[in-house]
């Protein structure tokens, strides 16, 4: 028996645009040309066109299989080895101020931390870089924020228009919450230096700013130390600090979606209360991460090899 045809719902729905980087992805595919290469979406390819599989990787699910692994829920905020691993390689060590909640990637620690900061400061204003990663502006949309810019990319000297972007950022309410990309700027790849880092940072506490970092390459600019320093400078001088990190480009595990929120608050106690708002959003959304890909980055971090 065929359902009940209601025109009324879905009749009206419009087609939705492409997304404008995994369509490329989908133009790509559907191109015969046999000498084609992919330069759409971030994912790192060898030589010969396929995604690399890390030795340690290959090891670390070599072993985790010999182990009969378990098929149970993780807790809401992830896996507990995975989250000191997390605080370990981005802050340097873990502390009992900031608290980390496993991730669908990076997206998911930007939009879990979206949330969160959209239920505490529903009137807080947006900022993000100019250009930015195109997914920025959508993920924070879809919280709730209505996303402005700041100035970042200098297109006539192809560098970065830092003058400016201390102009925008100097002129900002307290309160209002700004998206920087911690190294490997997407899509430019122009990054901050050291002295820059520090004069953003003094803009941000004197004028009582939200920082909100992603640092979704770590490791692929100057290598993990280096790539962590914006991280470290801002969680060891204010708080709060949040911070959205991924391991699916510096582990080559894409499709295995992991990565994390961290926050820094002012004390054990805030974080320990941070830390419950942040497992409710997680559990109304997707209750709570995957097991493999954290388990994989966990017993890869921990190893002395």
């Amino acid at each position: 028996m065929n359902a009940p045809h209601s025109p009324s719902l879905l009749a009206s729905v419009p087609m939705a645009p492409s997304d404008p980087i995994l369509g490329v992805t989908e133009a790509f595919a559907a191109d015969p040309n046999p000498r084609k290469v992919n330069l759409g979406v971030g994912v790192y390819y060898d030589d010969t066109g396929k995604i690399p599989l890390l030795e340690c990787v290959r090891h670390a699910e070599s072993e985790r299989l010999k182990n009969t692994p378990s098929r149970g829920y993780l807790p809401i905020d992830g896996l507990a080895a995975y989250d000191r691993a997390v605080q370990e390689l981005v802050f340097g060590s873990p502390k009992n101020n900031i608290v980390t909640v496993q991730a669908l990637g990076g997206t998911g620690g930007l939009r879990i931390g979206a949330d969160f900061l959209r239920r505490i400061s529903p009137g807080a204003q947006l900022w993000i870089s100019d250009p930015s990663w195109e997914n920025h502006r959508q993920l924070f949309e879809a919280a709730g924020f209505t996303v402005n810019s700041y100035p970042y990319y200098d297109a006539q000297t192809r560098g970065l228009d830092f003058a400016g972007m201390e102009r925008a950022l100097g002129a900002l309410p307290a309160g209002s919450i700004v998206v920087l990309h911690a190294c490997c700027h997407n899509p430019t790849g122009v990054d901050l230096s050291r002295e820059q880092w520090s004069k953003v940072l003094d803009i941000v506490m004197s004028r009582g700013l939200v920082p909100f970092l992603d640092l979704a390459y770590q490791g692929f600019a100057d290598g993990l130390e280096a790539d962590g320093y914006a991280a470290r400078l801002f969680a060891g001088a204010m708080t709060p600090v949040f911070l959205s990190s991924s391991f699916s480009k510096s582990f080559s595990l894409y499709g295995e979606r992991v990565g994390a929120l961290s926050v820094v608050s002012a004390s054990a106690e805030e974080a320990s209360r941070v830390l419950s708002q942040l497992k409710r959003v997680v559990r109304g959304n997707y209750s709570n991460p995957p097991t493999h890909g954290g388990q994989i980055v966990a017993s890869v971090l921990a190893s002395p090899q």
